[in-house]
């Protein structure tokens, strides 16, 4: 065990962050500008580079994902009902609630974790408006069968697409889904802009909601209060870090790859063997490499591993556990069996910049010891 110890921590992530020099430049910029927040040029010279990167007709940009989704749901004017995954950061079901909406859960695929449409229809009521799927893993849910039932139903679909940056599906950029796509620019995301998020959308009408709902309510025109709205403007400083990360994201994206593959690689006796079960992704799909998530046979083996690993100075996480329709601070049906056994035997293992192979060759050693 001492031999496999590595000397610093190997956290379960690591942030994004370019050389510093250039950050600084960007700050001069800020205070030579003397504007830092409000739609401000750094935000607006932002806005209109990512939305080229990403080929999507528009994006919006807010001070964290998770208030992004809340005014998706603001601008839809959704009532009732909200169909959605349990299986999800406790974000996507607290957008709806602080929405004064209600979550209805829906059991996910065994696959790739993400909402099951066929679960969905059986659930849709007078009361239901929406969809609320998730890319979980950054892995894209059924897209055309969720629009399919949208339609069907007359139902809005925003995607919470926190993982997915850059992810394309036979070579669609996956913003360009649904009635609005919302990302997460977290510190812990593929691409950050230290907090920050985005809604990706098509309808141009959306802009002028979106806008006004982000600062109080406010109509970016006559300055009247029209909406009910919060505060949640993407600042300068945000904005400088993403216009330099963007530069570095496709390099970063690579490099996670290669990652991605030594893993699979030095895990693949254990997969052969079925101790573990590794989540890949889709054929058609251009990933990002968000994440490494293994699926264990048992909660025992799950919760084994992740207890054994800081012994080495290795930290996973549980995504995502419990799943959200079993907090203690609601009280939800709780009948979705997958999504219940999917959070109970999934760890996701480091992955970020400065991992090496080597790196990954001694944890998959420990994960083998340890599964022994």
């Amino acid at each position: 065990m001492k031999d496999l110890k590595f000397k610093e921590p190997i956290l379960v992530t690591r942030p994004l962050l370019p050389p510093i020099e250039e950050y600084e430049k960007r700050l001069k910029e800020i205070w030579d500008n003397n504007w830092i927040t409000n739609y401000g040029p750094l935000e607006r010279e932002f806005q209109e580079k990512l939305k080229d990167f990403l080929d999507v007709k528009n994006i919006e940009f807010f001070v964290n994902g998770h208030t992004s989704l809340e005014v998706a749901i603001k601008a839809l004017g959704l009532t009732g009902e909200v169909i959605t995954t349990p299986f999800t950061f406790a974000s996507t079901t607290q957008a709806i609630i602080n929405n004064g909406l209600t979550p209805v859960y829906a059991d996910v695929d065994e696959e790739y974790y993400n909402l099951d449409p066929d679960n969905i229809e059986d659930l849709i009521t007078d009361k239901t408006s929406a969809i609320i799927p998730v890319h979980v893993f950054g892995n894209p849910c059924d897209v055309d069968k969720i629009e399919k039932i949208a339609k069907r139903n007359d139902l809005k679909v925003i995607y919470d697409a926190a993982h997915a940056f850059n992810v394309k599906i036979d070579g669609n950029p996956i913003g360009s889904y649904g009635d609005i796509s919302m990302f997460s620019f977290h510190a812990t995301k593929v691409f950050n802009t230290i907090e920050g998020g985005a809604l990706m959308y098509d309808d141009n009408d959306l802009t002028y909601k979106f806008r006004s709902i982000k600062n109080f309510g406010i109509t970016p025109d006559n300055e009247e209060v029209q909406f009910l709205g919060v505060n949640a403007k993407m600042n300068e400083f945000e904005a400088a870090m993403g216009l330099i990360n963007l530069e570095y994201v496709e390099s970063a994206i690579a490099k996670r790859k290669i990652i991605y593959e030594k893993y699979l690689e030095c895990l693949s006796n254990l997969e052969d063997q079925g101790r573990v079960k590794v989540l890949r992704p889709k054929d058609n799909v251009e990933y990002n490499y968000a994440y490494f998530t293994i699926k264990l046979n048992t909660f025992d083996e799950k919760d084994h591993l992740f207890n054994k690993l800081p012994e080495y100075n290795v930290y996973a996480k549980r995504y995502f556990y419990p799943p959200c329709n079993e907090f203690p601070a609601y009280d939800f049906e709780k009948n979705t069996p997958i999504a219940k056994n999917v959070s109970d035997t999934i760890l996701s293992l480091p992955l970020y910049l400065d991992l090496t192979v080597e790196d990954v060759e001694k944890i998959c050693k420990i994960i083998e010891i340890e599964l022994k």
